[in-house]
């Protein structure tokens, strides 16, 4: 029987072989859901699916796209932004 605070829904099950092949449930956290954009709320690419703690073990190129507003705004919403910029500044 697990332990009261593994019993949780909350926690997922990852079945590990152990050296003596027998297997071992090691209960983790479930991954949060997907990174979306803040323009138009579809699914960002090149934002990984990570708790806080394995985001930061990784590289800062690795968290976001290497662009302005990478890991906020998709590419569509920054080039409707960019336009509407260039825009208002010849504009002006």
């Amino acid at each position: 029987m697990p332990t009261p605070r593994q019993r949780s829904r909350s926690l997922r099950k990852v079945f590990k072989k152990a050296p003596g092949g027998r297997l071992k449930i090691h209960y983790l956290r479930r991954k949060p859901k997907k990174a979306r954009c803040a323009g138009c709320e579809t699914q960002l690419a090149g934002v990984p699916r990570e708790r806080p703690v394995g985001m930061r073990k990784l590289a800062k190129t690795q968290r976001r796209p290497e662009r302005m507003y990478g890991g906020v705004l998709c590419g569509a919403c920054v080039k409707r932004k960019l336009i509407i910029k260039i825009r208002s500044k010849k504009n002006a």
